[in-house]
């Protein structure tokens, strides 16, 4: 017989694991996790500053990347996403940022319906616990803890104030009233560790009696009879076993495995579904399209003083820092090190940021190649909302095979004209005088790259993604035929299953999308238990006010 329960969340990741705790706490409902990755034990994902490590291990990682991308001369580009437990929270960058209030707004102008800000916001209150944050718009008592650095390097200050001196305003918590500004950057780090969404919610919630969760399961395909969800297939050790659920099955794998694992059930667009001879349960053209991503790109910046994180780019440093972290957790291991940030308008009419910058105070690419040059500190900049959509299909009907992944980046001409912004405003800022004790020449672009055409060229060769994939599944009304979910997470035209997670962002929101989706499998969670939302709030945020006609 196969094993019963109550809801069956398929992904222990950001959004799997808030659910796992929330749908856990009543002791009558008996929870069951499926992931295929395995533990998150080990200094690797725990120590902050080995962040690049595990999002390049095949043992951590799903190993995905793009087809060639039409726009970007055919490079493929890598999309990392968390094999493990966590998922993705156990192998990103740590950066918090809850996204902008009229991200919600928009969200709910696209049919999602009780998700703006004033919805939202009392969920992010909820879950997290940050008591150096603004008063009245943080929370400070929920599971996940949230903080800053201790801004170790003059590099951090020198960003903000050279933001400053470039005529923009300063945010004290981007986070809270105003996100527009330069200011301190959040990190999802608590004594040391990572604080990802497994050590957050899901490892305190297995130690009720009711939370199952069963690692190493690859999930074949949700079960459905009659137009409903009645369980999952998932293969185990080489054996295909069969859970049932009494109540729903929720599908939290990511924008890209949500979506594989719908069109694998038979629920997709039909004329895909049937040319891979899968039987169609449910119609619906938007599962796997309207996928997003935030690209960037790393200004660089040669360093004058010795004092960048080049000077630890080599064994002895990266023993003694690691050995720092192991007996007392803290140091530099304790840090992602992007510890200073800003959020701008690239012109005059953009009502709220449509650029991220995150400082870093080293010279680096994400799979750890430092520049040859020695001593530099960067920018990771890039556009919020490109109009540019992908799409996620099966590339076969074996649940073993690679989806394909199709970003279309870079297909609107707005995004040549924002990216050019960026690399013009990223170099105003590093002129100022703030910078002039630390600054050299310019390694990337380098001086010489200065015409709209040349700028083109660098950016083609150069952009990587800033791995935000989402709105593959996304929540609208009902009656939208690209809506996969409606405003409660169900799944349109099945009954008793959901997709929470990523990828049921109708648009991507600014910033990183890690605090997003434990904010929508919070919120998820009440919709499932049929409970109240939480109130929603009053509270009212910053806007600039000549935004019209100011850039900054």
């Amino acid at each position: 017989m196969p094993d019963q329960f109550d809801f069956i969340i398929v992904g222990a990741g950001s959004a799997g694991c808030a659910m796992a705790s929330r749908l856990s706490e009543d002791p009558s409902n008996k929870v069951l996790v499926l992931e295929f990755g395995g533990t998150d034990i080990g200094p690797l994902i725990q120590m902050p500053a080995a962040l690049s490590y595990p999002m390049n291990m095949p043992f951590y990682d799903w190993g995905y990347e793009s087809e060639p991308e039409p726009h970007l001369g055919g490079r493929r580009l890598a999309t990392p996403r968390g094999k493990v437990i966590g998922g993705s929270s156990s192998i990103n960058g740590m950066v918090y940022v809850r996204g902008h209030a009229c991200d919600f707004d928009t969200w709910e102008e696209m049919g999602a319906s009780g998700w703006g800000y004033r919805h939202v916001l009392p969920y992010y209150k909820r879950m997290e616990q940050n008591p150096q944050g603004q008063e009245g718009w943080r929370g400070t008592d929920g599971p996940l803890h949230v903080q800053r650095g201790t801004k170790w390097n003059p590099l951090f200050h020198a960003f903000r104030d050279a933001g400053r001196q470039a005529g923009y305003g300063v945010t004290e918590d981007y986070n809270g009233e105003k996100q527009e500004g330069f200011g301190d950057m959040e990190m999802t780090v608590h004594k040391g560790r990572r604080w990802s969404a497994a050590n957050a919610y899901l490892k305190p919630a297995l130690k009720r009696g009711n939370l199952e969760l069963i690692k190493g399961a690859l999930v074949r395909k949700v079960l459905i009879e009659n137009n409903r969800a009645v369980g999952v297939e998932f293969e185990i050790g080489g054996e295909i076993r069969v859970a049932k659920a009494q109540r729903e099955v929720i599908l939290s794998a990511s924008s890209v495995n949500s979506p594989k694992i719908l069109m694998l059930s038979g629920i997709g667009p039909a004329d895909q579904l049937t040319d891979l001879g899968i039987d169609v349960v449910s119609d619906r053209r938007g599962v796997g399209a309207n996928l997003q991503d935030h690209l960037e790109l790393y200004i660089q910046q040669a360093c004058t003083q010795p004092i960048t994180l080049y000077k630890h780019w080599n064994l002895f440093s990266k023993a003694l820092i690691g050995a720092q972290w192991l007996f007392f957790k803290n140091g530099l291991g304790a840090s992602n090190q992007f510890e200073s940030c800003a959020f701008i308008r690239t012109k005059a009419g953009v009502q709220y940021p449509d650029i991220q910058y995150h400082f870093l105070p080293f010279a680096v690419r994400y799979d750890g190649q430092a520049a040859a040059e020695g001593h530099g500190f960067q920018a990771h900049v890039g556009p919020m909302r490109s109009k540019s959509r992908g799409r996620v299909k099966l590339s076969s009907n074996d649940p073993k095979d690679k989806p394909s992944i199709l970003f279309n980046y870079m297909s609107h001409n707005e995004d040549w004209e924002d990216f050019r912004t960026c690399i013009r405003l990223t170099r105003e800022i590093f002129s100022q005088e703030a910078f002039a004790p630390y600054r050299g020449k310019e390694i990337q672009p380098g001086d010489s790259v200065q015409s709209d055409e040349a700028l083109d060229d660098f950016i083609r060769e150069h952009v990587e993604s800033a791995y935000h994939p989402c709105g593959t599944c996304k929540m609208g009304a009902s009656d939208d035929p690209m809506a996969v979910v409606d405003p409660e997470c169900r799944v349109i035209g099945v009954d008793g299953l959901r997709v929470a997670d990523s990828s049921i962002f109708p648009q991507i929101t600014n910033g990183n999308l890690n605090g997003p989706s434990i904010m929508v499998g919070e919120k998820a969670a009440d919709h499932i238990l049929g409970k109240d939302p939480l109130p929603p709030s009053n509270q009212q945020p910053w806007i600039h006010p000549d935004w019209e006609n100011s850039q900054r």
